[in-house]
């Protein structure tokens, strides 16, 4: 009997996982062409919208200053972790502590990527929200940011921020590389490769949030019965309801350690379990709330500061929540109805499928752009981040770590912890991944042209005709991504040689 009882359990099991495994593919397939189109449409903006002046214009909270920092956020990576580390360098390079935080904000929230897949898996109004909600919220924090981040505070904030800084992290402006016009640039296969590796960087920076959340939005969606989520969260009080799912939608956020767009699908669940709309709203906007960001914002500004932020944060979000949901009841936009699934559970030919196999199509061409880049010219001034695989400018890099005379720079100081506790690993790998590269070229004489093209500084491949800078030395021409690396090989050629 024992063990007729086990095996019920253990079929039970099976199954139970078989359907949290199929709402999880159903919600990936459901989105899959938007998450192609959105990543796409992003790189593009990365690496034709430019950031020449970006620091040097944030110098306070002033309305111009938020304005472009929101905007320089909207064109930047949706990446949390890499938004955190892009405001920390911002900071650490003048630019005012509270528009640093605008820009962060604005990264993680007010993209493209993020509305089209709340359309596809929630509906329009959760992507108007996102963005009507997101200057609400960039409003109100620049309004108590004000009051809390201030005075000695920021100060100790900034010395800590400095003393954390190595002495190799570059420091220097994206002007040293120069820019052509954007019209030129349009016509340029290398500088479109460069924007299909910004989209192969940052759907490889953000994988693993992307499958975890799936996963577990799957799960949720399929397994959790929808009294369990009234026993977490208040319904049929009114604006008492309103109020504890604002403030508990963040905690959701901050316990299930999914950031950026993987948060998207635990929304679905959460709208289909019965959070209320200005739940499911401040949710999606607390991914800077996760504990793994308050554990960086820890590191890089102190305990005191790391405090001050988590509050102002879950303040700003909850009360950004609210106030969305007021706007939308005065305009009757707020949903009403609920799905009983968060995804179809038909898999057959229809406008989806045709969709995403149009999209695959193009993202296989973004894919091979992005695999001959350095073919094209494509590459020059930028690196990969080894340990996340984030495309990173080299001369805004908020981190950078020098191993056996190679500098090697990364997205954030997570990376390059990571990297410094095992150099060798990451190295090999992407000693083996050059090497297939090289090995796909067809012509010998193309491979012998992408060697001699290597800034022997920093290690990126360089076009001659866009070389910002080069050399002669014993014989041989040198090009290289900056002034800066020109002037380091200046010094001591024979290191590099």
């Amino acid at each position: 009997m024992r063990e007729v009882i086990l095996a019920v359990s253990v079929g039970h099991l099976f199954i139970d996982i078989g359907r949290g495994l199929n709402e999880s593919f159903n919600m990936l397939w459901d989105t899959l062409w938007a998450m192609i189109l959105g990543f796409g449409l992003s790189g593009i903006i990365q690496a034709f919208v430019s950031r020449r002046q970006m620091q040097a214009r944030l110098g306070n909270h002033e309305p111009n200053s938020v304005g472009r920092a929101s905007f320089y956020g909207m064109i930047s990576s949706s990446c949390s972790y890499a938004a955190s580390a892009m405001a920390k360098s911002l900071f650490l390079r003048g630019a005012d502590f509270v528009a640093s935080m605008v820009f962060m904000f604005a990264s993680t929230n007010l993209v493209i990527e993020l509305g089209i897949v709340l359309i596809v898996l929630i509906g329009w109004q959760f992507a108007v929200a996102e963005f009507v909600g997101g200057a609400i919220m960039i409003v109100l924090l620049v309004i108590f940011g004000a009051i809390w981040f201030r005075g000695r505070a920021v100060a100790e904030a900034r010395r800590n921020v400095e003393n954390g800084v190595s002495e190799h992290s570059p420091i220097s402006s994206v002007d040293e590389m120069g820019e052509k016009p954007l019209r030129v640039r349009m016509r340029s296969l290398a500088a479109w490769s460069d924007a299909a590796s910004y989209t192969m960087s940052d759907l490889t920076m953000l994988r693993k949030e992307i499958v975890v959340g799936f996963l577990i939005a799957g799960f949720l969606a399929a397994l959790v019965n929808v009294q369990v989520w009234k026993i977490v969260f208040f319904s049929g009080h009114g604006l008492a309801t309103n109020i504890e799912n604002a403030i508990v939608g963040p905690l959701i956020a901050l316990l299930s350690f999914v950031c950026s767009i993987g948060n998207v699908p635990l929304a679905a669940a959460l709208w289909k379990g019965g959070i209320s709309f200005s739940g499911v709203v401040s949710f999606i906007f607390a991914d800077l709330l996760s504990l793994p960001l308050l554990l960086t914002y820890r590191k890089f500004y102190g305990t005191r500061m790391a405090l001050r932020m988590m509050g102002v944060f879950w303040f700003v979000i909850s009360l950004a929540g609210l106030i969305t949901e007021g706007i939308f009841h005065l305009f009757g936009a707020v949903p009403t109805i609920r799905p009983k699934v968060v995804a179809s559970n038909s898999f057959g030919f229809n406008y989806t499928t045709v969709l995403d196999v149009i999209f695959l199509i193009l993202f296989a061409g973004m894919y091979w752009l992005y695999r001959n880049k350095e073919r094209f010219g494509g590459g020059s001034g930028y690196a990969k981040d080894l340990v996340c695989g984030m495309q990173v400018e080299v001369a805004n890099a908020p981190a950078t770590v020098n191993f056996e005379n190679t500098p090697y720079y990364f997205c954030s100081n997570r990376c390059s912890e990571r990297f410094s506790a095992n150099p060798k690993r990451f190295t090999t790998v992407s000693q083996l991944e050059n090497k297939e590269q090289l090995s796909m070229e067809d012509d010998p004489e193309d491979q012998q042209g992408v060697i001699g093209h290597i800034d022997p500084v920093c290690g990126m491949t360089v076009d001659p005709e866009n070389a910002a800078a080069s050399q002669s030395y014993e014989g041989r021409e040198f090009y290289f991504c900056s002034t800066g690396c020109s002037s380091r090989f200046r010094e001591n050629p024979r290191s590099y040689v």
